[in-house]
């Protein structure tokens, strides 16, 4: 691991533990099971949604990419601004906004999930012989 991650780690400590993991060449970072940033090539990508990819946006940032079957894919986590580096309190800021896109996505998943097992038990109930 490199000294990045533990900068990161550190400049988010007065808000949270965050933990990495190794994954796909990266890291993911994490607070409570929860992954709201990567870490690629010593670069801060942050998570977004349609709530906070406007502040991205307006900085003029991009989205992680990376080439599959020759064609660029965009992940929605997207380059941290650089001058939260040197802001503590900026850090904090764009790292609650990105885990609460990432509990936004997550929730979202578990809905669909269960509206899935829903509609299932209901064909599955649907198809028995009652008695």
């Amino acid at each position: 691991m490199s000294d990045f991650i533990p900068f990161v780690q550190e400049l988010l400590e007065d808000w949270a533990p965050v933990s990495a993991r190794r994954m796909f060449g990266g890291h993911g970072l994490y607070h409570e099971g929860l992954m709201f940033a990567i870490v690629m090539d010593q670069r801060l990508y942050l998570k977004t949604d349609e709530i906070n990819r406007p502040e991205f946006e307006a900085l003029g940032l991009s989205p992680f990419t990376y080439a599959m079957k020759g064609k660029d894919v965009a992940l929605s986590y997207w380059a941290a601004p650089d001058a939260i580096f040197d802001a503590p309190e900026d850090a904090v800021r764009w790292a609650k906004s990105s885990c609460d896109a990432a509990l936004r996505g997550h929730l979202a998943k578990a809905q669909a999930s269960a509206r899935s097992k829903a509609k299932l038990a209901d064909k599955k109930a649907a198809r028995s012989p009652r008695a």
